[in-house]
């Protein structure tokens, strides 16, 4: 015998599936892609990857990205949308930075993908001080009703391997001019900061104001290894948030590198011919309101599929 479902049971199993799906978590995420051009995209096998990848997260930050004429993230993006069938009343868009450095053979972008159906972005700003970085900041500032911190301010960092503790430290600087032009101090840092081993060792931390000034927590600690290969066990990738009200709308122990060579069953080879970085991801919880929602729907989710069974026996 073949059971069928009522319209109105389907119906809240829609919405139920929705609404659990909202309330499971926001995630952020942040990955080194290494010089992501056009060339690294027309490798099916290495876009195949990276949209696995970018699939999982509402906004994944992209540094090492090497793509002027946006071509590359346009293929990407194409590739995201048709890869993720579970969320294909979202829209996926980007917001990037220009390209950035001061060498014209090594010019990086910043990239955030985001799903437009999850959060939006309401301001951009390039931070343009002289000398403090190689790739300064480019700043957003993104606002989603789905998440308990309704607007917030992500701050992106690739730093330059030999000034890493210089311009980690400049971060402050950065937050201290993103917290007065949009009036936020819900920031969040992250990106591929060389903040391990020999670049950022413990004595310099000292130097380093997210760690001397007070409401700044690193979310991805120093014994994380955020690389591929054997040969390195380094933290070079971190998240770090400002104040205790960010902190309490981040899901608890929900900081973590993303080790995809085995949650995706890729190759070492495979992995490395993306980046020899692994990204790293933070959950920020979902809003109120969708959480206490969703038990109510799916009582009377439940409370209807009963009904239909007992009615049919």
């Amino acid at each position: 015998m073949r059971w069928r479902f009522p319209p109105l049971a389907l119906l809240l199993l829609s919405l139920l599936s929705l609404l659990v799906e909202g309330a499971s978590g926001f995630r952020i995420c942040a990955y080194n892609v290494e010089n992501w051009n056009w060339t690294k995209v027309s490798q099916s096998r290495v876009l195949h990857t990276l949209t696995r990848i970018v699939g999982r997260c509402d906004i994944c930050l992209l540094q090492g990205v090497k793509d002027p004429d946006g071509k590359a993230i346009k293929k990407l993006l194409i590739s995201v949308k048709r890869a993720t069938p579970r969320y294909e009343h979202y829209k996926y868009k980007e917001v990037s930075s220009k390209s950035l450095g001061n060498s014209p053979t090594d010019m990086q972008q910043y990239v955030f993908i985001y799903r437009s159906g999850m959060v939006s972005v309401t301001g951009t700003h390039q931070y343009e001080k002289k000398q403090s970085f190689v790739r300064a900041p480019y700043a957003v500032q993104f606002q989603s009703n789905k998440t308990a911190i309704e607007k917030f301010v992500l701050v992106p960092l690739h730093t330059h391997p030999s000034k890493a503790v210089q311009e980690i430290d400049r971060l402050y600087d950065v937050f201290e001019e993103v917290r007065q032009k949009w009036n936020n101090t819900n920031v969040m840092f992250l990106g591929d900061f060389h903040a391990s081993c020999a670049y950022m060792t413990r004595k310099n931390k000292k130097d380093i104001r997210l760690f001397s000034r007070p409401g700044f927590s690193w979310l991805i600690h120093d014994k994380m290894d955020t690389t591929v290969k054997d040969i390195t066990n380094c933290a070079y990738d971190r998240i770090v948030v400002y104040g205790k009200p960010f902190l309490k709308g981040i899901t608890v122990n929900s900081a973590k590198v993303f080790n995809f060579l085995k949650v995706l069953k890729v190759s070492k080879v495979k992995a490395l011919h993306v980046s020899n970085h692994l990204p790293v991801e933070v959950m920020l919880k979902s809003s109120a309101s969708l959480l206490q929602a969703t038990p109510l729907l799916f009582l009377i989710s439940i409370s209807a599929i009963v009904q239909y069974f007992l009615s049919a026996l």
